[in-house]
């Protein structure tokens, strides 16, 4: 007879989506830590940057790096009181 693996996250539901559960600690890294954040912005990080920028009267500027165009991003939600 064949045990079940009984550790699987998909069977438990204190296992939460990483994204969304109170585990920050990947969501909370530094952009200035990010392996990949000297590449250029994602066009979705574009998009909400140009609106924020918009909704602040601050200018876009799309040649910002991901990590770059995440901080931005923290700064004119604060700013803007959206999104935190």
């Amino acid at each position: 007879m064949t045990s079940k693996h009984t550790d699987d996250p998909r069977t438990h539901s204190e296992h939460e989506n990483p994204k969304t559960g109170d585990d920050h600690s990947n969501r909370d890294k530094n952009p200035d830590d990010w392996t990949t954040g000297d590449e250029p912005m994602t066009g979705a990080q574009a998009s909400y940057l140009k609106t924020l920028s918009e909704e602040a009267g601050e200018t876009f500027d799309d040649g910002l790096s991901k990590a770059e165009a995440s901080k931005r991003i923290d700064a004119l939600q604060d700013k803007t009181g959206r999104g935190k």
